[in-house]
């Protein structure tokens, strides 16, 4: 049994080594292949140089001919060799650049605009952007703030407010007649022609040169009375016509005069109609202020409201009744 084992055995091993001496064949061989393709790719450029100088110089070529070939073949070589080496380096900076794929830029370039919201109808265009929107020329824009708007209504309220100074000065210089009466304790009529834009001062100094009792009597110790109110003589007739000022009995602002408003008229209606002032001296009302009428009198305040006038009624145990 001993004796047939061996023959087996030297089978085995002869096997063995077989297969040992072909992959080891393979393996020199396939190593050979890497290493010609690695250089046949340092080579290759030498041996294209190489090939084009001596197919360009067949024959008896000069001296000159010949470096001048190499030298262009030179220069064409290095300027691949330039080339090859731009490629490389775009390459390394942009790696999603390649042959037959958009770069990053060009993408972004067409690519699509995005979806806008809209509530039309979906037979349009999802493409359209919708249009930027613009200003109505018909909406109210008076409370915007305008320089120039603001500027032209300055001047024009300063032109209104000068015109309105000339037509005051011109309602000043206006006449009117005014209906006195000089008092002693009886009235004694006249009548005096002044402006409206005369104070009461200057109408006095008319009433002096106008009644003989006054003429040795100074304006200040001369007093107005208007309805019952003391005027001082500062104020000017314009002063009460503008503000239509009345006093305890009646307007202040109206001059002419009537003989009584109450006799033939309802005493329960005020009219406009006025009684005539009275001119006396500051000595006589001094005198007098304690008895009717001088006991009415009082100094004109134009704070005060005067109201609706007063009379009173004997027949009713003299009470007082208001209108």
């Amino acid at each position: 049994m001993a004796g047939d084992r061996r023959p087996y055995a030297r089978d085995n091993d002869q096997r063995d080594s077989v297969k040992r001496r072909s992959e080891a064949r393979q393996q020199s061989a396939s190593g050979a292949e890497k290493g010609a393709t690695r250089r046949a790719k340092f080579v290759s450029n030498e041996e294209s140089v190489e090939n084009k100088l001596k197919l360009s110089t067949i024959g008896l070529v000069k001296l000159e001919e010949f470096q001048r070939i190499k030298g262009e073949l030179e220069e064409e070589r290095q300027r691949a060799a330039a080339n090859t080496l731009a490629r490389s380096a775009a390459k390394d900076s942009d790696p999603e650049a390649q042959p037959g794929k958009p770069t990053k830029k060009q993408r972004t370039k067409n690519k699509q605009p995005r979806a806008v919201l809209s509530f039309d109808d979906d037979s349009g265009d999802d493409n359209v952007v919708a249009n930027k929107p613009r200003k109505n020329p018909d909406v109210d824009t008076s409370f915007l703030p305008d320089a120039e708007r603001e500027a032209g209504e300055s001047q024009q309220r300063e032109a209104l407010r000068q015109q309105w100074l000339r037509d005051q000065e011109v309602l000043k210089q206006e006449s009117i007649e005014i209906t006195y009466s000089y008092w002693d304790g009886t009235g004694h009529r006249k009548q005096a022609t002044c402006q409206k834009g005369w104070t009461i001062a200057q109408f006095l100094n008319q009433c002096r040169s106008q009644v003989p009792e006054l003429r040795s009597c100074s304006v200040d110790n001369l007093v107005y009375i208007k309805e019952d109110v003391i005027i001082p003589h500062h104020y000017t007739f314009y002063d009460f016509i503008v503000n239509k000022a009345r006093g305890k009995s009646g307007p202040l602002f109206n001059f002419d005069v009537h003989d009584d408003v109450r006799l033939e008229n309802d005493i329960r209606v005020e009219k406009d109609d006025s009684h005539a002032g009275k001119v006396c001296e500051r000595a006589w009302y001094e005198r007098n202020k304690h008895i009717f009428p001088a006991n009415r009198w009082e100094a004109f305040d134009p704070e005060k409201t005067y109201g609706s006038y007063t009379i009173r009624d004997s027949k009713q145990g003299a009470s007082k009744r208001t209108w």
